[in-house]
């Protein structure tokens, strides 16, 4: 049980929005944002939109993922035409639907006419959902012939971490950047994903 009430569970992914706006989305002019439909993803996925409009000027649309939508996200995507697509997957959906729908928009996406980073969050990739996406041949053409990145945390460190994803015999990661976040911050990601309170925080 994690050390945290679903009021910081939420403060906690505005947190992590914020630094994922900020610094990972900050250079580009247009982002889609896909996420599933539940509370958590929502506030991750709010955060992050507001700090890449403050900070890049630029412009967003915002999409949500539900059981029989993925052509219809995938077009809202296509005319939106942005420069990368972040897929803000994970909350208090249980993963396996979460992964479902992982898939199946992916697979959605690459039938799309795109030419766009895709951007995976650290709870669907932690889940093992781009090896799942990865068994599906149309997902995998698609994502060995794009640019594909996910951050990932340091939990020890206090560091969110931006890597480039590398298809080999399986998905390999490549350390683009880290970016330190404030004791509370990192106090926070412990207590909710492994219940370890941080002393120097």
């Amino acid at each position: 049980m994690a050390k945290t009430t679903f009021a910081e569970e939420i403060y906690l992914r505005a947190l992590t929005g914020k630094v994922v706006g900020e610094s990972i989305l900050g250079g580009y002019n247009k982002v889609a944002f896909v996420s599933v439909k539940n509370t958590i993803c929502s506030a991750i996925s709010a955060a992050a939109e507001a700090a890449f409009i403050m900070t890049s000027k630029g412009r967003a649309i915002h999409l949500i993922a539900e059981d029989g939508n993925a052509d219809q996200v995938a077009a809202s995507v296509e005319e939106f035409d942005p420069e990368a697509v972040i897929l803000m997957f994970g909350g208090e959906t249980p993963i396996e639907e979460t992964k479902k729908l992982f898939v199946e928009t992916l697979k959605a996406l690459s039938g799309a006419d795109l030419d766009a980073d895709i951007i995976i969050h650290v709870r669907i990739f932690a889940a093992g959902g781009l090896d799942q996406a990865l068994k599906d041949s149309e997902v995998e053409e698609y994502l060995t012939n794009s640019d594909v990145y996910v951050y990932t945390v340091d939990l020890d460190r206090g560091l969110v971490i931006y890597n480039s994803v590398y298809f080999e015999e399986k998905p390999t990661l490549e350390r683009l950047g880290e970016l330190p976040v404030t004791a509370e911050h990192a106090d926070l990601l412990n207590r909710s994903l492994r219940d370890k309170t941080l002393t120097w925080a």
